[in-house]
């Protein structure tokens, strides 16, 4: 009587094990993909762009498919592709004019995307043997642009916030004029005579931040500028795009006009100082000639006021 109790307890603890270590690999494959179906996974901002790679290249025994939420969006088959616009495929309105499609790997891209475009995206590939790729692509609100304030005459750093990957490449624009960039550990700045007469030598890179430097601003720097910034990796690849809303507000007088300004008053007290002097002397003269007048009405009053023929001792 004593070992069916005991029987029964190992046998309860054994298919408690069991089912433990099934939750336990059946969360791992979740997480890493159900069945051997390879998840991948990517955070962007809305209005950025983003690519999903297949990985492969296409040929035209191969047939591609991509779908989002079971509904396919783009197909290449064989030396054919297109991509859901219409009736072909049932709801993908949302994605008219921002899905591209490359024949050679059949990678897609969504452009100007935005928060309904998040979701799961499956890839299959149909040649002699088939595999599936899911891409969970989530989308967070855009951000602002950030507003920098500064005074003419003064510097002004434009940060990304970011460290650069070795891979990527950071552009810059001003009112969509291109101003500098950054290519792996190259950098250009002002490839154009419009920017090289604005900005002549007035601007400096940051190769690790890809921040951006405007010394001794002016007025006509104020303005719109975006930092592009292109990524990839094997699963993906990305188009970001950061902006920064920048005013130059007038600091009053130029650097030449105030020195003007202090030549002309250090004019104006000198004249001011000359013309206390002279006046001075004139009141002394006056008043010399007034008090020697009764003594001798033909002694006439140096400008020192000593009588011009005083006889001397």
């Amino acid at each position: 009587m004593n070992n069916i109790p005991h029987s029964f307890t190992g046998g309860k603890v054994v298919k408690m094990k069991l089912f433990l270590n099934t939750l336990a690999v059946t969360l791992f494959l979740l997480d890493h993909g159900v069945f051997g179906v390879e998840t991948n996974r990517a955070s962007v901002k809305e209005g950025d762009s983003v690519t999903l790679h297949t990985g492969v290249q296409t040929d035209q025994q191969e047939d591609i498919k991509w779908y989002f939420s079971s509904n396919r969006i783009a197909q290449i088959s064989g030396d054919l592709s297109y991509i859901c616009t219409d009736d072909q495929c049932v709801g993908t309105e949302r994605f008219r004019d921002r899905l591209k499609l490359d024949n050679q790997t059949g990678s897609l891209t969504i452009t100007n995307i935005t928060n309904t475009d998040s979701g799961l995206y499956k890839l299959v590939v149909i040649s002699n043997s088939s595999s599936e790729k899911i891409f969970d692509v989530s989308v967070t609100g855009v951000s602002a642009a950030e507003r920098e304030e500064v005074k003419e005459g003064e510097s002004v750093t434009l940060d990304p916030g970011e460290t650069k990957h070795p891979n990527d490449v950071m552009t810059w624009y001003f009112n969509d004029i291109l101003i500098a960039e950054i290519t792996g550990d190259q950098s250009k700045i002002c490839r154009d005579d419009q920017c090289d007469e604005r900005f002549r030598e007035r601007m400096k890179l940051d190769h690790q931040t890809g921040s951006l430097t405007i010394t001794n601003t002016r007025t006509t720097d104020s303005g719109l500028y975006h930092l592009q910034i292109n990524s990839s990796s094997s699963s993906f690849s990305f188009k970001r795009v950061k902006s920064f809303s920048v005013s130059v507000t007038d600091s009053g007088l130029s650097s030449a006009a105030a020195a003007g300004v202090c030549a002309a008053v250090v004019l104006l007290m000198a004249a001011a100082g000359c013309f206390i002097v002279v006046y001075r002397r004139r009141r002394r003269y006056r008043q010399a000639a007034q008090n020697k007048d009764g003594d001798d009405p033909k002694e006439i009053p140096s400008s020192y006021g000593m009588p011009l023929n005083q006889t001397q001792a």
